[in-house]
């Protein structure tokens, strides 16, 4: 190995390192400022840890705060989106993968459009069509407008997995005599499970961390969710930063076990398709 080659092989692990400190940095001030007692937050000045650990505002938090009614309410709505979504999505991206139907074209068009517009241009539109439905303040509402603006995108992930699935598993399924519902239920769908896990977990966390139409749609606590919980710890002459902080590690941790407990699927979905055999 040349010394260009070793030159080039350290370049390339820096800047990898440089990039995993980037992005886990944020998350390790989120931590250390959580931690920090409010008597050492601006008398410490800028520390990489804190001289004294407390957990008071975590104590805080989920003792005298609305913040659990918040975490309930995320589960819910980022649970239930992502479940409709990726049932929906397998549905409609099995059909246009394996199907040609009349406007199926125009059809992928008007759900490509739908993701061109800019969000807060939509705002006040739904607001006015859920309004005399009853669905604002709602956790309904909120699945409702999750589930519309992700079925799109979730849809064509989904139909690039079954792309990948050759169809002469299919024809040989129904030869022996199964249906089209059954070949899809039992050939496709078990291998398309590292895409249904892709399809979760991003579906999972788009719901969970959202913010716009959370905050533009809920008026009260009692339905609102955890991004819009965090508000509540910003006053008009002061943020209390080490409860918005504990809160903030504290809502890290569903999205971190769920991730965990798809890892397996998920590393399959994400380079599926990457090398072709």
């Amino acid at each position: 190995m040349n010394s260009y080659s070793i030159f080039g092989t350290a370049l390339h692990r820096l800047a990898i390192l440089c990039y995993v400190v980037f992005a886990l940095f944020p998350l390790f001030w989120l931590l250390k400022v959580s931690v920090t007692p409010n008597d050492l937050l601006y008398s410490e000045g800028v520390r990489m840890w804190p001289s004294r650990m407390s957990f008071e505002h975590f104590r805080f938090v989920l003792a005298h705060s609305a913040f659990p009614v918040f975490f309930r309410n995320s589960m819910i709505v980022a649970g239930a989106t992502a479940v409709i979504v990726t049932l929906l999505a397998s549905l409609s991206g099995y059909a246009l993968s394996r199907f040609t139907f009349r406007g199926k074209y125009w059809l992928v068009a008007l759900m490509l459009l739908t993701q061109m517009f800019p969000l807060v241009m939509l705002v006040a539109p739904i607001f006015k069509m859920l309004s005399p439905l009853g669905l604002t303040n709602s956790l309904t509402g909120l699945v409702v407008v999750y589930t519309a603006f992700n079925i799109p995108f979730a849809t064509f992930l989904m139909q690039s997995f079954f792309d990948g699935i050759p169809k002469e598993l299919e024809e040989a399924a129904k030869i022996d005599g199964a249906t089209q519902f059954m070949a899809f239920r039992q050939i496709v769908l078990p291998l398309t499970l590292p895409g249904i896990a892709a399809t979760l977990g991003f579906v999972f966390t788009a719901a969970w961390s959202e913010l716009l139409f959370a905050l533009m749609l809920i008026s009260g606590n009692s339905a609102a969710t955890f991004p819009v919980g965090l508000l509540t710890f910003v006053s008009k002459f002061s943020v209390d930063f080490g409860q918005m902080m504990a809160a903030g590690v504290l809502a890290l941790i569903p999205a971190c076990l769920f991730f965990l407990f798809i890892q397996r699927y998920l590393v399959q979905g994400l380079t599926a398709g990457a090398v072709k055999g």
